[in-house]
């Protein structure tokens, strides 16, 4: 029997501007975070007053698992602030009032790329995190000492959550980039194959990828059911390729490359123009947005300033995210900036923003039918409630809660309105602090 099952979460899809061309709109003032990515964050290189230019570095790589941070308007630094992240964390933040010029700095230049380590250290340099929402560092991924391991290359255009519509757009209108990034990753690292895969509920995207690869044999398109969270990274490497990544374990532990859509495209782009990750196509949509519309932002615009771009709030919103409604993050206020792997942003009236009245649990076992991983989050609630850590500790690992990819299955479907997704980040992050404090002991 598979470990996965492909899917039974019926999200709507609400695909509203899967039609749309995005719409490039300017800021005039952004705001740079220091940390938008997994790992450290960028270290700040510059000083209030300072003169820079669209793709000018104001931070360097903090560690390994870092990413560089550059200016995505021209202008002057007007302060370095500290920000407060959705996660409670602080972090160093650069803003920047533009002078609506948008000059690029002088010393861009396409990279000289000759080989796959030339390749990495180059998307190093570029500031490329994951774009499809998790932000991890995509130099660290293209690692050359994991090449000869690795057989295929996947690349995710499953798009599954409700509203977000900004891979499609880049399977659509970038199809060339697309096509110009996986080659590039393939004749570079030698990694002798690459599957697309992509919701069969985008049959544009289909169309156009398998005509545009048609003549690469190396290169599958797979369409995948349209069913939540296909996106998921082990689900999607099971669902297109049948190997399980074990818990602990990474994608290239099974031979596996796995990237976004969108973060393919952009390494083609990088590679021809030189310019850095300074902007983001973004779906902004939910049902208390105007105009629904997918736009190009400069990073660091506050999203206040991007929904005002498009005609603003239909009515006053109960809730905006970023991301979309099933793994999004709420923001606390209008004025946070839009970051590297922000693919949406979402806005929820009252209505839909209420959650409902939380009720005990009934014990209906829909939780389980609905997790992918095949989890069953009632456990993880029940560990969560016992007092000793140690007790604790060890019914959560059991458990298995960090096989938990966090896709909100288990919340959507819950007839109680429990909060089961939010139990499971505190039930892991309970059980990191527990190891950690094990660890320092000994």
């Amino acid at each position: 029997m598979s470990f996965f099952k492909l899917g039974k979460t019926h999200v709507p899809h609400r695909k509203n501007t899967a039609a749309m061309q995005p719409v490039r709109i300017c800021a005039s003032e952004v705001t740079i975070l220091a940390s938008q990515h997994i790992g450290a964050p960028a270290n700040i290189i510059v000083k209030p007053g300072d003169s820079v230019f669209v793709g000018t570095l104001i931070g360097e790589a903090g560690g390994f698992v870092s990413s560089p941070i550059h200016s995505s308007v021209s202008g002057k630094v007007t302060k370095i602030d500290n920000y407060l992240l959705q996660n409670g964390k602080s972090c160093a933040a650069v803003v920047i009032e533009s002078d609506g010029l948008m000059t690029p700095d002088a010393s861009i230049a396409p990279p000289v790329v000759t080989n796959y380590k030339e390749l990495s250290d180059a998307i190093r340099a570029s500031g490329l995190v994951g774009l499809g929402g998790a932000g991890f560092p995509t130099s660290v991924k293209l690692d050359p000492s994991k090449a000869a391991s690795t057989d295929t290359l996947i690349i995710n255009g499953a798009e599954c959550e409700p509203y977000i519509t900004s891979d499609t757009r880049t399977m659509i209108d970038d199809a060339g980039y697309v096509f110009g990034g996986v080659e590039a990753i393939l004749n570079l690292s030698g990694i002798p194959n690459a599957i697309i895969g992509i919701e069969k509920n985008k049959p544009e995207c289909i169309a156009t990828l398998t005509e545009i690869f048609k003549c690469d044999p190396r290169v599958k398109i797979c369409p995948l059911p349209s069913t939540y969270p296909q996106g998921g990274e082990k689900i999607l490497i099971h669902n297109t390729t049948g190997r399980i990544v074990p818990e602990g374990k990474l994608p290239s532990d099974v031979g596996v490359l796995i990237m976004n859509v969108t973060t393919v495209a952009f390494i083609a782009k990088y590679l021809e123009t030189g310019m850095p990750l300074v902007e983001k196509c973004i779906t902004v949509d939910g049902s208390a947005i105007n105009c629904p519309t997918n736009v190009i932002a400069p990073i660091g615009m506050k999203i206040g300033d991007v929904i005002a771009a498009i005609g603003g709030f239909s009515e006053e919103p109960g809730k905006v995210l970023y991301g979309g409604p099933m793994m999004g993050v709420a923001v606390y206020s209008l004025d946070a900036p839009v970051m590297k792997n922000n693919n949406a942003i979402t806005a929820l009236n009252k209505k839909d923003a209420k959650t409902g009245v939380e009720s005990p649990c009934i014990h209906c076992g829909r939780c389980v039918a609905a997790c992918p991983m095949r989890l069953n989050p009632t456990q993880f609630a029940k560990a969560m409630g016992m007092a000793n850590s140690a007790d604790r500790a060890e019914m959560l690992d059991a458990a298995k809660i960090n096989l938990c990819i966090e896709c909100g299955s288990c919340s959507f479907v819950c007839p109680a309105k429990r909060p089961l997704v939010e139990n499971n980040k505190l039930a892991k992050a309970d059980l990191r602090e527990f190891n950690a404090q094990k660890a320092n002991k000994n």
